[in-house]
């Protein structure tokens, strides 16, 4: 049920749509609904949005909101961003509640994944 006032979509500019449905299609297993040549919807990422055609680029040195994914296993999510092309601007770090790292898509814009505290899948903890 969609509420006033509760966030509902998200837009993030992407100045080449098909290396960022790759992307995304690789590390996280996206998928996406074109509308145009210049506008992608995002569909299974958790919340709503899409990528509109620009040469503009979101990264928090600049001011920017910064989108925070998550996932269980961080070190494995880490190294499917690193296979499917992304770079990683920030290695994993604590942080207060759980563990994250930064990371940017083909465009340059940068993104987070955290992690609960006790989700260290790779290492028993």
């Amino acid at each position: 049920m969609k509420e006033t006032g509760k966030i509902n979509y998200f837009e993030m500019p992407s100045k080449d749509l098909e290396a960022t449905k790759r992307f995304f299609g690789e590390a996280f297993g996206w998928s996406f609904v074109d509308y145009g040549p210049d506008y992608v919807a995002i569909e299974n990422a958790g919340l709503d949005g899409g990528f509109f055609k620009s040469d503009q680029v979101c990264r928090t040195s600049t001011g920017s909101v910064l989108v925070v994914l998550f996932s269980t296993d961080l070190e494995g999510t880490l190294e499917k961003v690193t296979l499917a092309g992304g770079r990683i601007v920030r290695k994993i770090f604590p942080f207060p509640g759980g563990r994250r790292f930064h990371f940017s898509d083909p465009n340059g814009n940068e993104y987070a994944v955290w992690s609960e505290p006790g989700h260290f899948p790779h290492d028993g903890r």
